[in-house]
């Protein structure tokens, strides 16, 4: 049987931002689509990331959900840029989740349109529970909850999804739903953020004396250190 490896940036329990409850993240490494102000530019890279094992990825989600998971969120990156890997990590994941009584639900991000998938792309996005869909257009704000610009999208492919998101279709919140992470890797943020928010969270570390040598909303610069010149993200 051939090993299927999905090539990702990053996967994190517990995420509560990007989607109900508690989830797990998987955020997919490689992004063809480029969308100008995107805040996830590291994940823009094919060759960058790390490939996972589609089965040992799905054991991660079994372990997510004996610790209180109560859906999986897939993000990127664009995901559908790995449009077999996907399929088959998304199959284990189903497989996983039939395992247990309770219901866990599939949340998925991509740039495109569900009329621009090709015939490998289809299959894969049609195993999600919920679709975001759209690119990300920094002239289009919105506050509308797990979605960046106001053109984008929110689909109900299954009747967990139309149970689980109906009423978020419209949901706009009062405050953007962040979430900080802080690993080995730096610092990091999960969620949608509101137009401004990053830039404000620039502004604040500066104002207290932290200073960023690069953040993912920003293209890499060259910077020089300790005599060598290095590529800051």
């Amino acid at each position: 049987m051939k090993r299927e490896v999905l090539r990702i940036s990053r996967s994190h329990f517990p995420v509560t931002a990007l989607g109900p409850g508690t989830r797990l993240g998987v955020w997919v490494q490689g992004c063809p689509l480029a969308c100008k102000g995107c805040m996830a530019q590291d994940t823009w890279a094919p060759q960058a990331g790390v490939e996972v094992d589609v089965e040992a990825l799905a054991e991660r989600w079994r372990e997510a959900i004996t610790l209180g998971a109560t859906g999986l969120t897939v993000s990127g990156g664009e995901p559908l840029a790995q449009p077999g890997p996907l399929r088959a990590f998304l199959e284990a994941a189903h497989r996983v989740r039939s395992e247990f009584e309770s219901e866990f639900d599939i949340l998925m991000f991509t740039g495109y349109e569900l009329d621009e998938l090709d015939e490998e792309q289809r299959p894969a996005a049609a195993m999600a529970d919920v679709l975001v869909t759209g690119r990300y257009r920094v002239d289009l704000p919105t506050r509308l909850v797990w979605r960046g610009s106001a053109n984008q999208q929110m689909i109900l492919q299954s009747d967990l999804g139309l149970r689980r998101y109906a009423t978020h279709v419209d949901e706009r919140p009062e405050k953007p739903l962040i979430q900080i992470s802080v690993g080995d890797g730096g610092t990091w943020i999960v969620g949608v953020p509101v137009s401004g928010t990053l830039a404000l969270i620039d502004k604040a570390l500066r104002d207290q004396g932290i200073e960023t040598l690069g953040v993912s909303w920003r293209a890499p610069r060259r910077v020089r250190g300790e005599g060598e010149e290095t590529v800051d993200r």
